[in-house]
């Protein structure tokens, strides 16, 4: 009768999960094992779109070697996951710092659950799941610097960035122990451990390598199609990325959906109306950038919040990441594809923002954020999302800044000149991606 009850509850998101009894067993569902793989699936296919979306937005002689950065970030990432990377990020804690090496090569990391992460599916499932957020995270910070970096340099950067800042900060926020857990962080789907950690990493890049050749010029995207095209399969992914993150098909899952198209056309549409009004003409490029903001705002708040939260976040992000994107040209940094303007504005307003949205009502592994919070409750929740936020700002910006400057001195960073003015797609990689 228990069961019943909490079945009847979750159908209608209040409680548990339909596969409560499941979880409290530890048994493989089959049911929420298909979805995660297929949520896997989705999240791999950001990568491309993720290539896409920055590749129509060079100029056509750096298009390839734009495609290249992330494509080849899907392998090299994988491998470092499978090493080493997972057992850093979710191996077992040490002092709330990293996790150790007894997952190193997967070892001990087969098809029984792990009860700490994912308790109805193989724990190699839950652990291919992660690689594929590993793998976008470090793509999204080669928009900053896009057509100017070197290939080689950019091949061990990934490296060392994914190691350095992406996988003690994964441990920190969804690591079983990690401190800011404990502390009570909520990031549902990545805004601090994907979107912070990219966004500002992708600021100490733009900086630290500084402005493109004839930056004073307007660079205008070679083929928007292709963005827009990007843009599309991002979109699409993003259900695998944010619902995928409930780790199970039910209740949670279904409103997570919901809320991430929800914020995501918020975002399309206040940004479309803002450019409209600021500069005379609606764009197909704004209205790309806007869905991309609303996706990536909504991403930590997306398993908290509920549909109408979801749409005012979605407006805030079309909003603030407009003025964000205008201000870089103020500022005089060359954030070369709005890396920082998108990602990082995004991420640290989505987890602030879940610190004023959440319901436990939604999510009972949540909390109740600023907004929802009884008589008397105080700013507890939302005081945990700023401080996690700041921890999560210093830690990557300063770590990028010593990584880079460290590799400048040792393979330097930028293209020559020559290099620079021929294009990524001849000098990096011997070919063009257009024959006329």
């Amino acid at each position: 009768m228990q069961l019943k009850r909490m079945i009847l509850f979750s159908s209608i998101g209040l409680l548990l999960p339909l596969n409560a009894y499941a979880q409290a067993s530890g048994k493989i569902d089959s049911g929420d094992t298909a979805f995660l793989l297929l949520s896997a699936a989705l999240v791999m296919l950001m990568t491309p779109g993720l290539a896409l979306f920055y590749g129509g937005m060079v100029r056509k002689k750096n298009v390839l070697g734009t495609l290249m950065q992330s494509f080849i970030a899907i392998a090299i990432i994988s491998v470092q996951w499978i090493l080493y990377g997972y057992s850093l990020a979710f191996g077992p804690d040490v002092h709330g710092i990293i996790g150790n090496l007894d997952w190193i090569g997967l070892r001990g990391v087969g098809v029984e659950p792990n009860l700490a992460y994912a308790p109805t599916v193989p724990h190699i499932a839950f652990m291919i799941y992660q690689a594929m957020f590993a793998v976008i995270t470090p793509a999204l910070i080669s928009g900053a610097f896009a057509e100017r970096m070197k290939f080689s340099v950019f091949f061990v950067f990934i490296i060392l960035w994914s190691t350095i800042v992406y996988d003690p900060v994964v441990h920190w926020i969804w690591g079983n122990g990690g401190w800011l857990k404990n502390m009570g962080a909520l990031d549902f789907a990545g805004g601090m451990v994907v979107h912070i950690t990219s966004g500002i990493s992708a600021l100490a890049a733009a900086l630290i390598i500084g402005k493109r050749k004839g930056h004073a010029h307007d660079f205008t995207p070679h083929n928007l199609p292709l963005t827009v095209l990007g843009a599309g399969i991002l979109w699409f992914g993003w259900f695998g990325f944010n619902a995928g993150s409930a780790l199970s098909s039910g209740a949670l899952s279904a409103m997570t959906f919901a809320v991430t198209h929800i914020s995501a056309v918020g975002a399309t549409l206040i940004w479309v109306v803002i450019e409209w009004v600021h500069r005379g003409k609606p764009t197909m490029f704004g209205a790309a950038t806007g869905s991309i903001a609303g996706l990536a705002t909504i991403t930590p708040a997306s398993g908290f919040v509920g549909p109408m939260s979801a749409l005012i976040i979605g407006l805030c992000a079309g909003s603030i990441c407009y003025l964000a994107l205008n201000l870089k040209t103020r500022l005089g940094y060359d954030d070369s594809l709005d890396a920082f303007g998108v990602h990082g504005i995004g991420g640290i307003l989505g987890t602030l923002a879940t610190g004023l949205f959440a319901q436990k009502l939604l999510n009972p592994a949540g909390a109740d954020g600023l907004f929802f919070s009884g008589s008397g409750a105080g700013p507890g929740v939302f005081l945990t999302q700023v401080i996690c936020v700041g921890v999560t700002i210093v830690y990557s910006f300063v770590v990028t800044v010593i990584i880079l400057k460290v590799m400048d001195k040792l393979m330097g960073l930028r293209l020559d000149d020559e290099s620079e003015t021929i294009g990524l797609d001849l000098s990096q990689h011997g070919e063009s991606g257009y024959t006329m």
